[in-house]
This record gives C-alpha cells, sequence and structure tokens, in this order.
C-alpha cells in the first residue's frame, strides 16, 4: 500500500493510524507475536459471530484476501494457537446463497465493534 493510498484511505486522521505492512505471514508472526487469545480471525466459513466475541485493547483483527478469505492453513493456525472460538462471521442475511462484503465493509464493521466494546468512542 503506498503512502497516496494511505492518505485516500486515512483522510484526515491517517495520523493517528500505526500501519505496519509485513512481507508475509511468518514476518507478522515474527514481529507481532499475538499472545494467545488476542487474535480474532475473521471468516465468512463459521458459524460463531463478531457478536459473540469480547474483543480487548490490543487484539488483532485478521481478514483475508476478499476473494478467498485467509485460507485453511491459518485458519487452522487461529484455532490451534488462539482458539476455535476466536474464528467468527460476520452475519449475511439472506442464506447461504449471499455473497459475503467486501474487505473494506467487513474490516469497518468488526473494528467499530471491536471499538464500541472496547469503548468509548469519542466524537
Amino acid at each position: 500500500m503506498d503512502e497516496k493510498a494511505r492518505r485516500r484511505a486515512g483522510l484526515d486522521y491517517w495520523h493517528l493510524v500505526d500501519c505496519v505492512e509485513h512481507p508475509s505471514w511468518s514476518a507478522f508472526l515474527a514481529q507481532e507475536n499475538p499472545a494467545k487469545g488476542r487474535l480474532w480471525g475473521f471468516s465468512a466459513r463459521v458459524p460463531k459471530t463478531h457478536f459473540d466475541a469480547t474483543f480487548q485493547h490490543g487484539d488483532y483483527l485478521l481478514f483475508g484476501k476478499e476473494s478467498a478469505g485467509f485460507g485453511p492453513e491459518i485458519s487452522s493456525w487461529v484455532a490451534s494457537t488462539h482458539g476455535a472460538d476466536r474464528l467468527v462471521s460476520i452475519p449475511m442475511p439472506g442464506g447461504d446463497g449471499v455473497r459475503s462484503l467486501n474487505l473494506a465493509t467487513a474490516a469497518a464493521i468488526a473494528g467499530f465493534e471491536a471499538l464500541r466494546q472496547i469503548g468509548p468512542l469519542r466524537g
């Protein structure tokens, strides 16, 4: 993500965001090393929803590619390292035939639910 794209995405508050781009999954794990139970994996393929999650300050919210999610190997890693209850979905109306949300919308929904729980949000 280049600087121009970051500025466009962040508008007037980008200076408040700590953005770190990792070159790979293993580089993320090596640098961040999320504590057990502090990472939430968002997947369209699990029954537990983000409304069932209890977010805490410092948690990691993990999203995969819009087209394919984050894949079974990362899903298995989240379940075995942080617990299967750390895999959550965002409920979609319409049943199985409905496509999932786009990545930006899913990240916004999850991020604001986490902020609502951690709160208070400041206006």
